[in-house]
């Protein structure tokens, strides 16, 4: 968790505040998610779990994401999956700064390294709505 202090300007009360890593890693994943290419956050079994959790009215805005809190800093490892045919290395790149600015904005600390691994491409078609694929040939 992390824990900063701080004085109110208006009151001049000094006093702490602590910011829980589930609310760190939901603001991490909401500005992931707002990243054109990004299609979903996760590798296949988180994917599998958030399919279940919305299944029944829930979302996990954290899923595909790990962090670590210091006083000061935020280190974040965000799974991805792509959309094709996006260019990787930008969509990456347009989430790590989409997460920097978060924590800068959001939490008031520094990003201290962003890793994003990009676990799985989704190919729009390639899902059809009852779950098998249409027959190549007639």
């Amino acid at each position: 968790m992390a824990t900063t202090e701080t004085k109110d300007q208006s009151a001049t009360t000094a006093g702490t505040t602590t910011i829980a890593e589930g609310v760190v890693e939901k603001i991490v994943g909401i500005a992931a998610r707002t990243v054109p290419g990004v299609h979903d956050l996760g590798g296949g079994a988180a994917r599998a779990i958030g399919s279940l959790r919305s299944a029944i009215g829930q979302q996990d805005r954290g899923q595909g994401v790990k962090v670590e809190v210091g006083e000061r800093q935020v280190a974040a490892d965000v799974t991805l999956v792509a959309e094709y045919p996006e260019e990787l290395q930008a969509v990456a790149s347009a989430v790590r700064g989409a997460v920097a600015r978060a924590i800068v904005e959001l939490l008031g600390m520094e990003p201290a390294e962003i890793n994003v691994t990009v676990a799985d491409v989704y190919i729009p078609g390639d899902d059809s709505e009852d779950g098998e694929r249409e027959p190549r040939v007639a």
